[in-house]
């Protein structure tokens, strides 16, 4: 008889195809100045390995850039997408006991959309602090207002504002025809095999987008992905893909090696992670510098050695 655990595991789904959004890190040159030409090659890097382009995350520091920023970065990102897809964090700022601000999402769907993106839409107060039928029927009138987004489900490790919903409301928001998919970031694998159970039942075509940094195999139980990790190596991973979906057996050493790479990026504090993401694209040659955005979570120095390392296993 196979132990409980097991017997909750889903099976794997051998070679199949697997969509890959990647969320891109924006570099900086000082404090107060994007290296453009930097984003720019990072964005193109991604759309180029077959990713698909995520700006202004998290990753992009799109909850704390100004609003000119936001609006430079999908611009930069649709001209170097050329009518390829990419998506984008509709971010709205607010505090605790906030209502739902409809008007202010409206405004950042309609930047993202008129430039190209679908946009990703972020949890805030006004959001999640709602009742159940209220709730959906905020993302309900998202959805008609856009020709298609995805939803975001964020654990408060990641941000005070996020929230993990119930099944019964997970549900019934997969079943709001314009929303495409669902970014899961619990860090938590039976909750995300739990979505899966729900989607293959109620919405097939559904995506569960794994956020899940610490448990990038989750792709071989049916999720796609929308990671930070893999701004740290879009090719690796897009190869890492097309590994699985040909029946490649290097899949699983890889994969190892960029969930090595995930588990000290990851680490505590977990939003740091955009610090090792920095130091590792300036180890590549990448951007110019580490610099983070202020008001970030920082890492130490020393782990620029342990960076290099992984880094020089990748490219080996």
């Amino acid at each position: 008889m196979l132990p409980l655990m097991m017997k909750n595991t889903p099976p794997i789904r051998y070679q199949r195809k697997i969509t890959g959004m990647s969320a891109i890190l924006l570099p900086l040159l000082s404090s107060s100045e994007i290296d453009w030409p930097g984003f720019r090659d990072h964005v193109a890097r991604t759309s180029d390995a077959g990713l698909v382009p995520a700006v202004n995350m998290d990753t992009g520091y799109g909850n704390l850039i100004s609003a000119e920023q936001r609006l430079a970065v999908l611009k930069e990102t649709q001209q170097v997408t050329a009518g390829r897809p990419f998506i984008a964090g509709a971010f709205v700022g607010d505090k605790t006991g906030a209502a739902f601000d409809f008007d202010a999402y409206r405004a950042r769907m309609d930047e993202i959309q008129s430039l190209g993106g679908k946009p990703v839409i972020f949890q805030s107060f006004g959001l999640t602090e709602q009742p159940a039928e209220k709730l959906l029927e905020a993302y309900a009138r998202i959805g008609k207002h856009s020709d298609g987004f995805y939803a975001f489900e964020l654990g408060k490790m990641f941000a005070p504002f996020g929230a993990i919903y119930g099944l019964d409301v997970y549900e019934r928001l997969i079943q709001i025809p314009e929303c495409l998919g669902a970014k899961h970031s619990s860090l938590n694998r039976q909750l995300e095999w739990q979505r899966l159970a729900i989607r293959d039942a109620v919405r097939p075509d559904f995506m569960v987008l794994t956020g899940n940094d610490l448990a990038i195999d989750m792709v071989m139980y049916g999720s796609d992905y929308l990671l930070g990790l893999s701004t740290f190596a879009p090719a690796e991973f897009a190869r890492r893909d097309r590994m699985w979906e040909s029946g490649d057996s290097g899949f699983y050493e890889l994969n190892d090696l960029l969930q090595y790479l995930g588990f000290f990026a990851f680490r505590s504090p977990v939003p740091a992670y955009k610090h090792s993401a920095a130091q590792f694209l300036n180890a590549r040659g990448w951007i110019q510098t580490s610099l983070t955005y202020p008001g970030s979570a920082t890492r130490p120095d020393s782990d620029v050695a342990i960076l290099q390392e992984i880094l020089t296993r990748l490219e080996a």
